[in-house]
């Protein structure tokens, strides 16, 4: 067992090449300004760029930085929440808009993939979504009767068959929904920014936006050293939102972490035991267990974790679910750990928000952004270009805090070992 995984985030060493994205220097101007290379940011920017607007994007780090080059680049299309339970959150003409649009999340998403030429090694071979306790089978029966009668691919699958299809002795239950995949996140989101590069977008990247403000209809963004003015500025940050500057913004949101690990490419043998079909996998517990293949044959495996910053007791929560899930990788080597933020929504569902006229702001996928990112970006260009609010999946909100958003957030260091703990008190007067 490798005692000291690398530090550096795996996806960066097996990623395609950068984007080239230079230093935004003077004043210049646009149609549209995306602030955050991300995926929600670029899938926007390539989206305007190919309507024929005039497209600036600002990211404060490198395009890919933040959550979408450190995700576990699952593609899990559904929701939490039934298309019933959708239609009694939004309203029926929303949810109906809501629930079309998700049926077509994924294969959207590998659409988008093929039209644009990204080389992101995706791979649509299905998502395992397992049951670890009597309670969370039910809820699982729950959501496969109310997408199903939607119209999803999603299959019932008991006993022995989990096990052939996921490879691990852990679960007796699951859904199987066909459309699922995943994606090489990092390549996604730099094919992304190269798409939108190759309509005409202009990318700058190193320079964190200081300052926004209105004039004569206008937004004028500053950064340290240059600004861009244009009618529309939309903002895609998600869990790396600020405090500015747009306030109150980064507190509609708590920015939870997900930690994962790569082990060593596994041989052939491990191979027709572990995820025999190269499906992805994840589960029902509170502190989520996930895993899926890199193109290498890597196992990425990943959980909730406590911080960004993988010590020892997120080394052994890791190992522990690992070992749990695949008890015959017991002693396979480890090459990396890393960690990142994802924003959650007290709906679990993400926000769009216009808090003044041509200001635009989206974020917090919960879990969700493989797939819902995309469907985000393309909803953000419908937006920009003059569509109605009410033709978009989601709806336009105003930006409301949450209320004692600081005292909870101090708390989110502690959210892992509390829902580890639920899941293990679970599990033993529930188990499957």
């Amino acid at each position: 067992m490798s005692s000291i995984p690398a530090k550096e985030i795996h996806w960066s060493t097996t990623a395609t090449a950068r984007p080239e994205c230079s230093s935004l220097e003077g004043d210049t101007t646009a149609d549209v300004i995306v602030i955050g290379g991300g995926l929600t940011g670029c899938r926007t920017a390539v989206g305007l760029a190919e309507a024929g607007m005039s497209v600036v994007l600002l990211e404060a780090q490198d395009i890919g930085w933040g959550a979408s080059g450190r995700s576990g680049g699952q593609c899990n299309p559904v929701w939490r929440q039934t298309p019933e339970e959708l239609a009694q959150q939004f309203g029926d003409a929303r949810a109906q808009i809501l629930v079309n649009t998700t049926l077509r999340a994924a294969d959207d998403l590998f659409r988008d993939i093929e039209h644009f030429g990204i080389e992101c090694d995706a791979v649509q071979t299905g998502w395992v979504q397992a049951a670890h306790t009597r309670q969370t089978r039910r809820a699982l029966e729950h959501l496969h009767a109310g997408w199903t009668q939607a119209g999803a691919r999603i299959d019932l699958l008991e006993g022995d068959r989990v096990e052939t299809l996921s490879g691990s002795p852990a679960y007796r239950f699951a859904l199987f929904h066909q459309a699922g995949g995943h994606v090489h996140p990092l390549s996604l989101t730099r094919g992304y920014a190269r798409a939108a590069q190759a309509r005409g977008a202009r990318l700058f990247c190193g320079q964190p936006v200081l300052s926004m403000e209105r004039r004569d209809g206008h937004w004028k963004v500053s950064t340290a050293k240059g600004s861009v003015s244009a009618a529309q500025v939309v903002q895609t940050t998600n869990a790396y939102t600020g405090a500015s500057p747009l306030p109150g913004l980064d507190k509609t949101f708590f920015p939870l972490v997900s930690i994962a690990l790569a082990t060593e490419p596994l041989s052939e043998s491990q191979r027709a035991s572990v995820l025999p079909d190269a499906v992805t996998l994840s589960d029902t517990r509170l502190a989520i267990y996930f895993c899926r293949y890199d193109r290498d044959g890597r196992l990425i495996f990943g959980c909730v974790g406590s911080s960004e910053h993988i010590g020892k007791m997120a080394s052994a929560r890791l190992l522990k679910g690992l070992h749990t899930v695949f008890p015959q990788l017991r002693d396979i080597g480890l090459e990396r750990t890393w960690g990142g933020r994802i924003a959650v929504t007290p709906e679990m569902m993400p926000h769009i928000h216009e808090p003044e006229p041509g200001l635009t702001a989206a974020l917090g996928f919960s879990g969700r952004g493989i797939a819902m990112t995309s469907v985000m970006g393309r909803a953000l260009t419908r937006k920009v270009l003059g569509e109605p609010e009410s033709s978009l999946p989601f709806p336009v909100q105003a930006v409301n805090p949450i209320a004692f958003h600081g005292p909870l957030k101090a708390l989110i260091p502690m959210a892992a070992p509390a829902m580890s703990a639920k899941d293990r008190f679970d599990s033993a007067i529930g188990g499957l």
